[in-house]
């Protein structure tokens, strides 16, 4: 459903989720729909908060599913989002990554398909790499913005690749800014910080979301008031 207009003289708002839906579900990418439009891939570790994120911007409860075990999810979920605007962007969930309990095969099994994903399929354009923001860059994210940077197996534009550090919300104000300033030299990446309970961080994620599918948002302005008639 679509948000009332702004009254006329006041700033406009961002674009809201007019629609958004699961598409599908795979284990191999070859299982997936078609290549078509445009996709932004979201990885991370297990509990980073990555279905908290991804309903934020879908803005629907519960469309990305939370397991209760964690590192359950063992394929490649498809959501599409479009904004009141008609801007479309394809989300694809890669599952997480990380989990202790996981054992070599499963681990070698996740390192598999998230290479076979985000090397060969030719309508990804960007990857959003969650990190806890207490935790801060370790290994297995080295890892993955090593192999994003590796030459793509299909032809496509180079990936844009944005680092979201979660549960920035857990951290004191005082504390935000040293840990975001710490990951983004650790990864020498953009870095945004994402809060649950601020809506105000889910709407820069979305804004450089929007800007990595090449489907930006106008920029917010104002209504001029009527010219007065001259006397």
């Amino acid at each position: 459903m679509k948000k009332p207009s702004a009254p006329a003289g006041t700033p406009q708002i961002r674009p809201s989720i007019a629609d958004a839906k699961f598409v599908a579900s795979a284990p191999r990418v070859d299982l997936l729909p078609p290549p078509a439009g445009v996709e932004v891939a979201f990885a991370g570790r297990s509990n980073v908060g990555k279905s908290t994120l991804l309903n934020a911007l879908l803005e629907r409860k519960g469309l990305a599913r939370t397991s209760s075990m964690p590192g359950s999810t063992r394929e490649l979920v498809v959501f599409e989002a479009k904004a009141s605007d008609g801007a479309i962007v394809t989300f694809v969930d890669l599952p997480g990554y990380g989990y202790a309990k996981r054992s070599k095969a499963d681990r070698a099994l996740w390192a598999t398909l998230a290479e076979a994903y985000l090397l060969g399929r030719p309508t990804l354009r960007g990857v959003v790499v969650l990190v806890d923001v207490r935790r801060g860059l370790e290994d297995e994210e080295r890892d993955l913005l090593e192999l994003l940077d590796s030459p793509a197996h299909v032809s496509r534009p180079p990936l844009s690749v944005l680092l979201v550090a979660t549960k920035l919300d857990k951290l004191t104000v005082a504390q935000q800014k040293p840990a975001l300033k710490k990951i983004a030299e650790q990864s020498k990446r953009p870095v945004v910080g994402f809060g649950a309970s601020d809506h105000r961080t889910r709407d820069d994620v979305w804004k450089r979301v929007r800007k990595i599918a090449g489907v930006e948002a106008p920029p917010a302005a104002t209504e001029k008031p009527p010219t007065p008639p001259n006397p």
